[in-house]
Formats: structure tokens, sequence, C-alpha cells
């Protein structure tokens, strides 16, 4: 079954939090978000707005291309 956008993103964010070495908790502190809706958002149930993939991309320290790879 395809994956839907939501779940590649959320992929991709955790992909790139793990080899950051950073814990949901830590990340969700660095971009000001609650850890539950990170936890969202790696699940592919949430959809980020754009004022959050800004955040996420600034905690995240990485290029645009790398959050939305295999979109």
């Amino acid at each position: 079954m395809r994956q839907t956008d939501s779940q590649v993103f959320g992929r991709n964010v955790n992909r790139l939090r793990t080899t950051s070495d950073l814990t949901q908790e830590a990340l969700a502190e660095k971009a000001d978000l609650s850890r539950r809706y990170l936890q969202e958002i790696e699940s592919g149930a949430k959809s980020p707005t754009v004022p959050i993939l800004v955040k996420l991309r600034r905690a995240l320290n990485c290029p645009w291309e790398e959050l939305f790879k295999g979109l």
C-alpha cells in the first residue's frame, strides 16, 4: 500500500531527527512544539502548517529538499 504524503514527510522528519541524535522531546523543544504534536507529525497523523515546517527545518538545520524527499 502506498504511503500518504503525510507519512512520507513524517518518516523524513524522524530520519533527520535520529541522524541528528535528537529525541522527540529535544527536537520539539528546539522547534517550539509539543512532543505530542511532533509525534503526530512523525507518525503521519498530522500535516504541519507552513510556519511549523519553517520551525522544523530550522531546528533540524537541514535543506528543504531533505524534509520533502520522496514527495
